[in-house]
């Protein structure tokens, strides 16, 4: 900018001089009257300047005069857009609906005229949400399984970068980090083992007597809030017998909650809840019926069938495996074990009813017995004239639990895979299998992989923990003839036991690779018999390439005619290709024609 003052006065009284009177800092003026800036201005934190600008003349007393302009800071495009916050955690209920919004992505560019639009960075993260480019509303793009996510080892958090961009501009964008918390939802109610439980109570039985015990499960994931059960008495269904009947919260023992001064045969009836700490709790009830034994001079067992705790086939001779329990008044009690212990296995202490083994159990050649036991007032034993009958018999069944003593086997020592280049994340790959001759938990195998990260520290593949199904993590755009190995790893009782390991081997391969088959049989045969043609192709090439691992890419209708617009669904093409296990990559297109 430049101004100009006059002084019509001659020689030193007409020289003018000009000064910048505020914002000396920020701005100068030249002897000539020219304005110009000192130092870079920001619109963004001042965007109007009133600058007062002196012309003196060079009198020994000088006359002045002073003039006010205004100057206005036009803007550039000199900033990103910046979001609200650099991090954004958010709790997502597991399963939730797709499109399900999320999150409400905010940013801001200072700058004027600014067209801000969003969009996610991270690639992999394009398949699980959406943003919308102009609202900044994040949704998810398919549900997600707490339980599943956590068995392929992804964890149950998922941290992605999302951009706002200046759409007019030509700043960088502005970045910000999303972290997707995936929270676990009770998705079962506790289960009771029976509809009805019975038991049998003396008519003055002491408080605190044990009548028999309730059981539920919760098939939630162990461990968490949801899986654990505890019992109460429902009160408003059972306002009587809650008040002389009791449940303990923890272990579901039925018992007396004062002494009892009740008539014989009477029955009560207490409903029981059995609830978890999920979110929300979830519940499910049953019924007890407890009868009030009848004075006699025969014994009734206060259960009809006992069922123990399984015992395991390493306990030591003498272990106590639990204890049967007959009332009957003012009698002594003669336990005995009448059917089930041909072998004699088990023993009985005919005073205190405790059952414990007599011989090493095997559970290979036995996994349950189920023994008669009877009860006889000992004066009747003594006088030779023990008659069984309903009440004073009654059935034990004892689980022998099987010990952990086999490590997993493998199916094959070496299992190989391919994926294409355009292979989605969380793709199927190949499956492991692993077997163990254990039972139970024991047989019950986790799956991990030992694998070193990409270099940009991003994990190549997942296994999902308890199927063994190998699936892609990351995207193999440009990696053909690349190929992975790494390491596999069994451990059977969920993880906490006995390990294996086997080598795994990825090939990365694209339609080169690839070699038409045709068949003569719709394309539906072929994928009902498809496991059946892979052994008949592999035995082909393995005459020549020893180990080679055919697999099938893809299966459908014969195509012919120009430009092979044309279907025959009489018929099939299959797309095949082969890894070579010397090399670890995909054999030749010419070579596998052959």
């Amino acid at each position: 900018m430049y101004l100009l003052a006059t002084d019509p006065d001659a020689g030193a009284n007409g020289q003018i001089r000009y000064r910048i009177v505020n914002h000396p800092e920020l701005f100068s003026i030249s002897p000539n009257g020219t304005i110009y800036t000192l130092v870079p201005l920001d619109r963004e934190l001042q965007s109007e300047y009133s600058l007062v600008v002196e012309a003196s003349d060079g009198a020994d007393v000088p006359r002045r005069t002073a003039l006010t302009l205004t100057i206005l800071v036009s803007d550039i495009d000199d900033n990103s857009p910046a979001f609200s916050l650099p991090n954004y955690v958010v709790n997502v209920p597991e399963n939730s609906p797709v499109g399900t919004i999320i999150l409400n992505l905010t940013a801001v560019d200072v700058d004027l005229f600014s067209n801000v639009t969003y969009r996610i960075k991270t690639v992999s993260a394009k398949q699980l949400f959406s943003l919308n480019a102009i609202t900044g509303e994040l949704a998810v793009l398919q549900t997600m399984d707490f339980e599943n996510l956590a068995a392929m080892g992804m964890g149950t958090s998922y941290s992605f970068q999302v951009e706002a961009v200046d759409q007019a501009g030509v700043m960088p964008p502005g970045e910000a980090t999303v972290t997707v918390r995936i929270t676990d939802m009770n998705d079962f109610s506790p289960i009771f083992s029976q509809d009805l439980y019975m038991g049998m109570v003396a008519p003055n039985a002491e408080k605190g007597t044990v009548i028999t015990t309730v059981f539920a499960e919760d098939q939630d994931p162990p461990g968490t809030p949801a899986s654990f059960v505890r019992y109460t008495v429902d009160h408003d269904l059972s306002p009587y017998s809650g008040s002389i009947f009791d449940v303990e919260e923890l272990t579901g023992r039925i018992v007396t909650k004062v002494n009892l001064n009740e008539q014989p045969s009477v029955t009560f009836k207490l409903y029981v809840i059995a609830y978890d700490d999920g979110e929300p709790v979830k519940t499910n009830t049953t019924l007890v019926e407890i009868t009030v034994l009848q004075p006699s001079r025969i014994p009734i067992f206060t259960q009809e069938e006992y069922t123990f705790a399984p015992v395991s086939e390493l306990a030591p001779v003498g272990t106590s495996v639990g204890t049967i329990l007959a009332a009957a008044i003012n009698q002594t009690i003669f336990y005995s074990i009448v059917e089930g212990n041909a072998r004699g296995d088990f023993k009985v202490n005919n005073r205190t009813g405790v059952i414990s083994t007599a011989k090493p159990l095997d559970y290979e050649n036995v996994t349950s017995y189920i023994l008669r036991v009877q009860a006889d007032s000992m004066l009747v034993v003594m006088s030779n004239l023990r008659v069984a009958s309903k009440s004073n018999t009654a059935k034990v069944f004892i689980e022998v639990r099987d010990e952990n003593d086999h490590a997993p086997i493998f199916s094959r020592k070496l299992y190989i895979g391919g994926v294409t280049e355009d292979t989605k994340i969380f793709s199927s790959v190949l499956k492991i299998v692993a077997k163990d001759v254990d039972t139970g938990n024991y047989s019950a195998n986790a799956y991990r992989l030992i694998i070193p990260p990409t270099p940009e520290g991003q994990e190549s593949f997942v296994i999902e923990t308890y199927t063994g199904i190998i699936k892609s993590a990351m995207m193999f755009r440009n990696m053909r003839r690349s190929y992975f190995k790494f390491e596999v790893i069994a451990t059977d009782n969920y993880g906490k036991g006995l390990s294996n390991s086997a080598e795994v081997v990825v090939s990365v391969v694209n339609a080169l690779d690839m070699q038409v088959v045709v068949s003569t049989v719709p394309p539906t045969m072929v994928e009902e018999n498809k496991e059946e043609l892979i052994k008949i192709l592999e035995r082909h090439i393995q005459d020549q390439i020893p180990g080679a691992k055919v697999i099938v890419e893809a299966i459908g209708p014969r195509r012919h005619g120009d430009g092979y617009e044309l279907e025959d669904y009489s018929k099939s093409d299959l797309m095949v290709y082969a890894i070579d296990p010397l090399t670890n990559r995909a054999i030749q297109r010419q070579e596998l024609f052959k």
